[in-house]
């Protein structure tokens, strides 16, 4: 689909419901289309073609570009944001809108065994940092994206998962201070009205968001503070010397004394030292159509943020004001995104845990790129050619991306309080990065495998 040519269409004109998709009864080819998109679509253009000077360009206007670009701005320094489609055409207005703090992909235990318990307190206080940066960053700009510290359910898919979250939870208050509690299965459905969760756990503190009105918050606080940002305007390289970077497009080029690539899952063009260490994966969604309220409360009755503890994970949340259910997982790879049986997967794991929606319209379904490192951390700090990135975010972007968009700057700046205890993180490439994004779909299928075994 061109992004500039963003489409106003839901899939339930087709008339697919959640039991025809998830059955293979849905053979419909459609538009895919963000549900975000409704309230907040991207911005067709035209811009205007950018000078051939800058102090610093931005390559990607997601949140961490555009978050990047703020601090920089308002510091006075000339700043050109360029992106290869529309301004938040990618990930940032593809998400979930799920809003956490960042230390969901490790439990404390691991991160203490791997990096020692100094470093990992650091690591696990500067991730509570996102969590609250990005209200305050919201709050302080304005931004009406409807944020709610709604609290995160997370259910346990065995019972041995409900005890080693207890053990986790018990770990992350002692040594970050992060309140939370565990839910038992007896007690679970004042948190989600489903019975294939062993309980779970719940971190109040946690949020929800639109990400497209995030979004567009940014971008127009970017513009009034005398940022550009720029459009389909793809990069083709990037040349460094001693002096500063020509950053090349089709047919010109800007001079400036600082890059950032902050491209997370659309890292394309931008050098060899980041081609090899992020691997892009394709993540997806579906969205409802309206459910009866009294049905949505008995389902979703504080209306929560949800995941689960499988490897290959399930996530859902209702549709900010609306009794709407927005689920996401990862993508069929060998399905296009134009082709319902991409999003077939997603129905089932629907239907297993709510069956009372196999009648409900779906309305909308899409993909985008969520950006994936070696170790399973974001990275931020300087490539040894000269520019500084930030990106690796693992999923769990939103506060990620705007936290380390605004550290970078700060780093840029020479500010003190750019430091981050992601820095000094090494952010290593793989010897067989080459066929990682191949093994992508042989790893998640041998993944489901264990997750349906229980080993």
């Amino acid at each position: 689909m061109n992004s500039t040519n963003v489409p106003n269409m839901e899939t339930e004109e087709a008339g697919i419901t959640v039991a025809d998709l998830a059955h293979g009864r849905a053979r419909t080819r459609f538009l895919a289309f963000p549900f975000w998109w409704q309230d907040a679509p991207p911005s067709r253009g035209p811009w205007a073609p950018p000078g051939p000077m800058a102090d610093v360009v931005v390559i990607g206007a997601g949140f961490t570009g555009l978050a990047a670009a703020l601090v920089l701005a308002r510091a006075g320094r000339h700043v050109v944001v360029v992106d290869a489609g529309a301004p938040g055409f990618g990930a940032s207005t593809r998400n979930g809108g799920q809003v956490g703090s960042g230390n969901q992909k490790f439990a404390v235990k691991t991160l203490i065994a791997m990096h020692g318990e100094r470093k990992a307190v650091e690591l696990l206080h500067e991730g509570v940092e996102m969590l609250d940066g990005i209200e305050n960053l919201i709050r302080e700009e304005k931004i009406d994206c409807s944020f709610t510290r709604c609290g995160r359910f997370r259910g346990a898919m065995r019972p041995l998962h409900y005890e080693a979250m207890a053990r986790d939870m018990d770990d992350l208050k002692r040594y970050a201070g992060v309140q939370s509690a565990m839910i038992s299965r007896r007690e679970q459905k004042r948190e989600v009205g489903t019975e294939l969760f062993h309980g779970g756990s719940l971190l109040p503190m946690d949020a929800g968001l639109h990400p497209g009105k995030y979004h567009a918050g940014l971008l127009a606080r970017v513009l009034e503070s005398g940022g550009s940002v720029h459009g389909e305007v793809a990069v083709r390289g990037i040349v460094s010397d001693r002096l500063g970077h020509n950053v090349h497009f089709d047919g010109f080029q800007i001079r400036a004394r600082d890059v950032l690539v902050a491209t997370n899952g659309y890292t394309k063009n931008v050098g060899a030292f980041f081609r090899k260490r992020i691997v892009p994966i394709v993540s997806a969604q579906i969205t409802t159509g309206l459910i009866a309220p009294r049905l949505f409360d008995e389902l979703m009755p504080k209306r929560r943020v949800c995941g689960n503890t499988n490897r290959v994970f399930f996530y859902f949340r209702a549709a900010p004001n609306e009794n709407r259910l927005i689920w996401g997982g990862r993508a069929n790879h060998f399905a296009r995104d134009t082709v319902a049986a991409a999003y077939a997967h997603l129905a089932r794991d629907l239907l297993r845990t709510f069956p009372e929606l196999g009648d409900v319209p779906v309305s909308h379904m899409w993909s985008g790129l969520i950006g994936y490192t070696f170790d399973e951390f974001p990275h931020l700090g300087q490539s040894p050619d000269g520019p500084y990135y930030a990106m690796g975010y693992c999923g769990t972007g939103v506060s990620r991306s705007t936290h380390f968009g605004r550290k970078i700057a700060l780093q840029m700046l020479g500010k003190p309080e750019g430091r981050s205890a992601f820095n000094d993180l090494a952010f290593a490439s793989h010897p067989f990065q080459a066929l990682a994004k191949t093994a992508v779909p042989v790893v998640e299928a041998w993944y489901r495998l264990r997750d349906a075994g229980g080993f």
